[in-house]
C-alpha cells in the first residue's frame, strides 16, 4: 500500500445536473476558455523555435537552459540508473521524475529542453518564450507528480528545484494586508523547496512549527497548490489553508502577489486548486505555529484466526477510532488487508509516551483477552521533543533505523528521508484511487456499514484509512480555515481519506531490464477498483483527494474539486485564457486532448 468530502447532499444537488455532465459540457456551462491559442507546436515542426531562438533564451536565463536527453541512452552505463535508489538524487536530475508511469495512462519522459530557474526573472523568461512560440509547458519542483504532471515529451519544462531558499519572520504581513490582517510569526519557502528544507529551517533550527507533508522530498509549492495533508493535519489544517501570500508568474510574464487582498481570486485559487494550472508558484508564505512538547507515533499488528473474528476486529477498531482517536491529536493511518489483517500505524502530536499507551491500553487489553487474535507486531509507541522529529543528527543518534541519509557526497545532512517511503522513488503505478468517507459513517447506527465496507475492501486489494487527510474532528479554526480554500469541501466533513493503491519497481522509458508486466499490473488495477467499489457503497459521492487520485477518473471536476470548480474555471479564464498552463485533468484541461498539444473543437 503507498501512501497518499462528503459534501453534505443537500449543498450539492442544485449544482449536480452541471458538475456531472462531460468535462467539455462543464467547462462551456461556465464560460468557455478558448480565445486564440488552438494547438501548440512539436520539434520539427513549423513554428519550432530555431536554434538561435533557443541561445537567445538560453542568454537570457544566464545560460541555465538545459537540452535534456533520454536519462538511460547509455543503457547499463547510464548514471541515472546509480541514482534510483537515493529520492533525493532522482529529484536532482531534471530529466527524472519521483514516478516513472502509471499502467494504460502515462510514462515519464524528458522534456526538450529545461530552464534551471535560479530566480524569478528566469520563470518569467521561460514563461514567455513558451507564450510566444506556443510550446508545451511543464513545471517541476519536487517531482513527486503521480498524474504525470512533472513532465511531458516535446515540451518546455520549468524546472525550479534550485530555487530553494527558506526565511524565517517573527511578525510578517502580506503585501496591502497592514492594518487588515495582524502580524504573525510565518516561513517563506522558495519554490523548489522540498519539505525536509522548511522543517529543518521551521522546526529544528527554529523551534516551530509549518504545516506540511509527510513526504520529506516532496516540494512545498506542489503540495499547497494541491491542499497538502501532513501527518498532523488533524490538528493544524491543510498545507494550503495555511498560506499567507505567494508570488505567481502568471500566464502574461507578469510577476504577481497573490493573498486575501492582492488578487484575491488567483489566491484562492493556488490554495487547492491543483499545481500547475493557474501559473508558475515562485514563493510562498505559510503561517508557523508553537510547536507542542512531544511528538510521537505508534505501531501494531493484529492477525485473525477467521473471517468472523476479522470482522469483529474491524468493528472494535472503528469504534475505538470513534471513542478515543477522533479528535486533533492522532494522524496517520489503519490499514486493512486480506489473511484476515489489520496493521496500525499512526502518529500523535501533544500527547506523551504515556499518554499514548494510556489511550490504547482498552483496545491493547480488548486483543489479548481474546484468544482468536494474534499480534505479529507488538504495540509500541514512541514520543520524542517535537523540536526532533525532523533533526536528521538527533535520528541518527536515536533512531537510526526509521530514516535514510541522502548517501551522496556533500549531501546535506539534514537530507533525509523516512525508511518506509524510500520505496516510492520511481515506482511504477499499477493502480491508485482514494474517498473521503464522512464522519456520519462512525456514528453508531452507521459504523455496520462502513465495517461491512472495510471486511469486503480488504478481500481485494485492501484499504488504508488516512485520518489526517479529513478534517472532521478538527478545532473549528482549522476547518475555517480550510473553507477558504479550493480545496473539495468534502473534506470538511470527512474523518479520513481511504486508499487503495498497487505499484511496482521502476520503469521508465529505455531503463534497462525487465519491463513493467502490464496484464498484471491491470489485475492489479482492477482489485484496487474492487476494494474502492465497496467503500464507495456506503459513501456514493465521495470525493478525491487531486494529488492522491485515480489517473482515470471520470466526472474529476465534481471528484476533485465540487461545488468549486466553476469557481476555479472563472479564475483559469480571468489569469490564462489561452490555457498556456496544462496538466492532466487540471483546471481547464477538459478543453484540450489528453497531450496538451490540440485543443478541442
Amino acid at each position: 500500500m503507498k501512501r497518499r468530502d462528503l459534501l453534505k447532499a443537500a449543498a450539492t444537488l442544485p449544482l449536480l445536473p452541471l458538475l456531472m455532465r462531460s468535462g467539455t459540457a462543464l467547462a462551456h456551462g461556465a464560460g468557455s476558455l478558448a480565445t486564440t491559442l488552438r494547438s501548440r507546436v512539436r520539434p520539427g515542426q513549423t513554428g519550432w523555435p530555431a536554434t538561435a531562438q533557443w541561445e537567445r533564451l538560453k542568454r537570457d536565463v544566464g545560460g541555465r537552459l538545459l537540452k535534456l536527453e533520454p536519462p538511460f541512452a547509455q543503457g547499463a552505463a547510464s548514471p541515472a540508473l546509480k541514482q534510483l535508489a537515493n529520492p533525493f538524487a532522482v529529484g536532482d536530475n531534471p530529466a527524472l521524475t519521483l514516478t516513472s508511469g502509471w499502467a494504460d495512462a502515462w510514462t515519464s519522459q524528458p522534456s526538450s529542453y529545461a530552464v534551471a530557474a535560479e530566480n524569478t526573472a528566469d520563470v518569467v523568461a521561460a514563461v514567455n518564450f513558451a507564450r510566444q512560440h506556443h510550446l508545451r509547458l511543464v513545471v517541476k519542483g519536487g517531482g513527486h507528480s503521480y498524474q504525470g504532471t512533472s513532465d511531458a515529451p516535446d515540451s518546455l519544462l520549468v524546472w525550479t528545484r534550485h530555487m530553494n531558499q527558506v526565511s524565517l519572520h517573527d511578525a510578517f504581513v502580506p503585501q496591502g494586508c497592514a492594518g487588515h490582517l495582524a502580524p504573525q510569526p510565518a516561513v517563506t519557502v522558495q519554490a523548489g523547496a522540498m519539505w525536509i528544507d522548511a522543517y529543518d529551517a521551521v522546526t529544528t533550527k527554529g523551534g516551530r512549527y509549518v504545516q506540511g507533508g509527510g513526504c520529506t522530498t516532496v516540494g512545498v509549492a506542489g503540495l499547497v497548490q494541491s491542499g497538502g495533508f501532513g501527518n498532523f493535519s488533524k490538528n493544524w489544517g491543510t498545507a494550503a489553508s495555511n498560506l499567507l501570500e505567494a508570488e505567481v508568474v502568471t500566464a502574461d510574464g507578469q510577476v504577481r502577489i497573490a493573498n486575501a487582498r492582492t488578487n484575491p481570486e488567483l489566491f484562492w485559487g493556488l490554495k487547492g486548486g491543483g499545481g500547475g494550472s493557474l501559473g508558475v508558484v515562485t514563493r510562498l508564505t505559510l503561517r508557523t505555529y508553537e510547536l507542542p512538547e512531544f511528538f510521537g507515533g505508534m505501531g501494531l499488528i493484529i492477525k485473525a484466526d477467521s473471517d468472523t473474528a476479522y470482522r469483529a476486529l474491524i468493528a472494535k477498531a472503528v469504534d475505538f477510532y470513534r471513542r478515543a482517536l477522533f479528535n486533533p491529536h492522532w494522524g496517520e493511518q489503519m490499514k486493512f488487508y486480506g489473511g484476515d489483517t489489520l496493521d496500525i500505524s499512526m502518529m500523535f502530536q501533544g500527547l506523551s509516551k504515556q499518554q499514548a499507551e494510556q489511550t490504547w491500553a482498552p483496545f491493547v487489553d480488548w486483543v489479548h483477552a481474546r484468544k482468536n487474535y494474534r499480534i505479529t507486531k507488538p504495540f509500541q509507541a514512541l514520543a520524542a521533543p517535537a523540536q526532533h522529529l525532523w533533526d536528521a543528527e538527533f535520528l541518527r543518534k536515536y533512531a537510526p533505523n526509521i530514516i535514510v541519509s541522502d548517501d551522496r557526497p556533500n549531501a546535506p545532512r539534514d537530507h533525509f528521508v523516512w525508511a518506509g517511503d524510500r520505496d516510492q522513488a520511481g515506482w511504477f503505478i499499477q493502480g491508485y484511487q482514494s474517498a473521503w468517507l464522512p464522519a456520519s459513517l462512525l456514528q453508531p447506527g452507521q459504523q455496520t456499514p462502513l465495517v461491512n465496507a472495510l471486511f469486503e475492501a480488504a478481500q481485494h486489494q485492501g484499504v488504508s484509512l488516512h485520518f489526517n487527510k479529513g478534517l472532521a474532528g478538527a478545532p473549528a479554526d482549522a476547518i475555517t480555515r480550510a473553507r477558504d480554500t479550493a480545496t473539495h469541501p468534502q473534506v470538511l466533513d470527512a474523518f479520513a481519506l481511504a486508499i487503495s493503491a498497487s505499484g511496482g519497481d521502476p520503469a521508465f522509458p529505455g531503463m534497462p531490464g525487465t519491463k513493467p508486466d502490464l496484464a498484471m499490473a491491470r489485475r492489479m488495477a482492477a482489485a484496487v477498483e474492487k476494494t474502492m467499489d465497496a467503500l464507495r457503497a456506503v459513501a456514493p459521492d465521495a470525493g478525491s483527494y487531486v494529488s492522491e487520485s485515480d489517473y482515470f477518473l471520470r466526472d474529476w471536476q465534481q471528484g476533485f474539486w465540487g461545488s468549486n470548480y466553476p469557481r476555479l474555471a472563472a479564475a483559469k479564464r480571468k489569469y490564462d485564457p489561452d490555457g498556456l498552463f496544462f496538466v492532466h485533468h487540471g483546471v481547464g484541461s477538459e478543453e484540450w486532448n489528453a497531450d496538451g498539444f490540440t485543443r478541442k473543437g
